[in-house]
């Protein structure tokens, strides 16, 4: 889960030594529009207004259910979003951030079928993807934009308002780039990689701290996240005739986005830009310097071993 709130101006970041290619999407890719969802939230709320949100954030922090105590409220009334229809090659996810969500997700299905199974002998089960406006309905209860984006296990899907693209930059600081994006998207993807894996039943969701459970959850998202991008230009696309992959391999200055990205949605960085002091103890998601080594080690390394965090003694 990734949050906006306010943070202090951009800052340098480690970069990494790798490809010298530009981090595209191969034009005459073949990408699938109905991958993913899109839609507008209306009015009405499945379990009552901003209790909705109370419930979800309540799931997502605890992983206790609270639905139940919230019912009799209307369904939440959702209206088409953004269409997608016109999401058809790598060409429109270049020139499109709706699109380039489509393509993000066919890289990352197409990456993970072969990765679970290899490296985690489970078999991988596509997560369902909404990019929405305003607000959603979800399995954890209803959200709002505000929410950031989102992994909601019981219903097993990632939901993303492309708006936050632009909160990344004007208030968390970090470049509103195609990798940046692509990164948060990453980071999503693993959350529910974790789940499959059975982490997220096993976690003590209450604990805080840069070294607690909850921290080590977002890392290893993070650390699945770089994990991704370092395969991803040598990932088969299964719609290409050639089987050519959907991503070009991404550059340095690109790489630096997607490091700059983890480093603004670090908890000190946050705490930071909030006017707070710096309070590890209160950490949920980790340290900008935490997220960064993370996603490196993911990328370095590429495989699940490398990021289990939760055996890893000091993170």
């Amino acid at each position: 889960m990734l949050t906006a709130t306010p943070a202090p101006a951009r800052r340098a970041v480690a970069t990494l030594p790798h490809y010298f290619v530009p981090m595209t999407f191969n034009e005459g890719g073949r990408i699938d529009s109905g991958r993913v969802r899109s839609s507008r939230g209306g009015k009405g709320a499945a379990i009552g207004g901003g209790a909705g949100i109370l419930v979800l954030l309540v799931y997502l922090f605890t992983g206790q259910d609270l639905s139940g105590m919230f019912g009799g409220g209307e369904p939440s009334q959702q209206e088409s979003g953004i269409s997608l229809e016109h999401c058809q090659t790598g060409a429109d996810a270049n020139e499109y951030v709706e699109c380039r969500m489509v393509a993000g997700a066919e890289s990352l299905d197409a990456f993970w079928q072969a990765a679970l199974p290899e490296q985690a002998d489970i078999e991988y089960r596509q997560p369902g993807f909404e990019v929405f406006e305003g607000s959603v309905a979800t399995g954890c209860g209803d959200a709002t934009s505000a929410v950031g984006p989102f992994y909601c296990p019981p219903d097993e899907s990632v939901y993303l308002d492309t708006g936050f693209f632009d909160q990344l930059e004007t208030q968390l600081g970090a470049e509103n780039a195609p990798l940046a994006q692509l990164y948060i998207v990453g980071h999503e993807w693993g959350h529910h990689i974790s789940n499959q894996q059975g982490i997220m039943d096993q976690m003590d969701r209450q604990d805080t701290g840069p070294e607690s459970d909850g921290v080590r959850l977002e890392l290893q998202a993070d650390c699945y996240a770089g994990m991704w991008l370092s395969h991803a230009a040598n990932t088969p696309d299964p719609n290409s005739p050639d089987n050519a992959p959907l991503l070009k391999a991404p550059t340095q200055e690109e790489l630096t986005d997607a490091l700059d990205a983890a480093a603004a949605v670090g908890d000190d960085r946050i705490q930071k830009g909030a006017g707070q002091e710096v309070n590890p103890e209160a950490w949920t998601h980790g340290s900008a310097e935490q997220r960064m080594r993370w996603f490196t080690t993911g990328y370095e390394q590429g495989t699940m071993a490398a990021c289990d965090t939760f055996s890893a003694g000091q993170l």
